[in-house]
């Protein structure tokens, strides 16, 4: 390596030294060794000072280029190579200038690849510190939690209200060790989560991630299968058992019994009728749910579709002495399915005629909705439905008055039939109701404009 620093500074020391020496050597008065003394101390100064600038400048240039190694945005000083020291110390950090920024482009890339990913999980994302603070969480994590604006830094107490979490990461900081578990954060929406907390480490910190996974749509699956299950084994168990009861009073001697036999078989022909109507409904239900029509859509007239409904449902009601009153029905057209819309349409009316008051009455309304959207309503005159039992009635099998709904031969599948046939068609189905004045049941269905084909 080069040392033109070294010889600098010796040819200066050599200058001080000899002038003096000279001097004396000339035998010169001591006038003129003076003058010479202070000639040489003047120069040796000058000599100082101007080595020193330009030794301050390059230390200088060097110092700012090293400062701005890691930021991109800036442009860095141009640095001066020589033969010295200095000169080598530049050349170093012009050959890892470029080593640097790209290894810093590939970390920030990296980086940004992670952070993206993380942010547009579904699952909720928590990272901490040693100390407990929030390092990184993502949107997911954010709203099951509540969203407290900064999070960075913040301690994760102040963001997370439910000490389940916090038990959790705890836990894992002091540790180390990975934990699996379910639970459910308390709020307004409690929701299940699956917890998923392991340990970060590294030469200088440690942490923790965090992974929840929300199984609140899950769970309620199972729960509706569980209960599908259940509530199928109920109502088919019903009419079996009494299929068998009967059956058997047959064969011990019921046939010798000429004034019962035939209400027996009577009774048994009923319930059969019930076990066909369940699977019929189910088999049209899952049909449904799978969102496999069979067929394509096409334009509905509603005034045919629902006239068609209304014609077949006008004999039962006659008998119970139930009026239908529709008014004109406006020539509006939707795309869709025509007999699935009649047979939802039609279990709308029979249930406002079988739940209605004797004597009572069905009025139905066809007009324009907001937003281009054609809204049917069905509203009767019957026993209505109790406020807590709203929210339930379109679940399968879910009967508001269980003896009455069996006592007039419904199989509780009607009415998620009519949701699930309505929402196929894109359209929406709720219901208004108060008890003792009867409930309006509200069809939303897309308008279809001819012009539109």
């Amino acid at each position: 390596m080069a040392d033109s620093l070294q010889r600098k500074a010796l040819l200066l020391a050599l200058l001080v030294t000899i002038l003096p020496i000279v001097v004396i050597c000339l035998n010169l008065d001591n006038r003129m060794v003076r003058l010479a003394s202070v000639a040489s101390g003047f120069l040796f100064v000058v000599i100082s000072f101007l080595i020193a600038r330009s030794l301050s400048r390059r230390i200088t240039r060097l110092t700012d280029f090293a400062d701005r190694l890691l930021d991109l945005t800036v442009v860095r000083p141009r640095l001066q190579t020589g033969d010295d020291e200095l000169g080598e110390l530049a050349r170093s950090l012009l050959q890892m200038a470029p080593k640097i920024e790209e290894l810093f482009n590939r970390l920030n890339t990296e980086l940004t690849r992670r952070e993206a990913i993380l942010a547009s999980m579904a699952d909720a994302v928590l990272a901490v510190d040693a100390r407990l603070h929030v390092t990184f969480c993502n949107a997911a994590f954010l709203q099951a939690v509540g969203d407290h604006g900064k999070f960075e830094g913040l301690p994760l107490v102040r963001l997370v209200r439910d000490p389940a979490i916090l038990r959790i990461v705890k836990l894992v900081v002091e540790s180390g060790e990975t934990i699996r578990e379910r639970m459910q954060l308390s709020g307004i929406d409690s929701r299940s989560y699956d917890v998923y907390a392991a340990p970060l480490t590294s030469s200088t910190a440690r942490g923790a991630i965090t992974i929840l996974r929300d199984v609140t749509p899950t769970e309620r699956l199972e729960r509706v299968k569980r209960d599908f299950i259940a509530n199928v084994s109920h109502e088919i168990r019903t009419p079996l058992a009494t299929i068998c009861g009967y059956a058997e009073t047959l064969l011990e001697g019921g046939l010798e019994d000429q004034q019962n036999r035939r209400r027996f078989v009577e009774v048994i022909q009923a319930n059969g009728v019930r076990l066909n109507n369940i699977a019929a409904d189910l088999l049209i239900l899952s049909e449904l749910e799978s969102g496999r029509p069979g067929l394509q859509p096409t334009p509905i007239s509603i005034s045919d579709v629902l006239g068609n409904a209304i014609r077949a449902i006008e004999p039962v009601a006659n008998l119970t002495g139930i009026q239908i009153r529709a008014g004109a029905i406006p020539d509006l057209h939707l795309l869709g399915y025509g007999l699935r819309l009649e047979q939802a349409l039609l279990n709308l009316l029979a249930n406002a005629v079988k739940f209605n008051k004797q004597k009572g009455e069905v009025d139905v309304l066809v007009s324009n909705g907001s937003g281009d959207q054609i809204e049917i309503r069905i509203a009767d005159t019957g026993v209505g439905i109790p406020p807590e039992d709203l929210s339930r009635i379109f679940e399968r099998f879910y009967r508001v008055d269980k003896a009455r709904s069996r006592a007039v031969g419904g199989t509780g599948l009607g009415l998620s039939i009519v949701k699930h046939a309505i929402e196929q068609m894109n359209g929406t189905v709720s219901v208004e109701s108060q008890l003792g004045k009867g409930s309006t049941f509200i069809v939303t269905l897309p308008r279809y404009r001819r012009s539109q084909s």
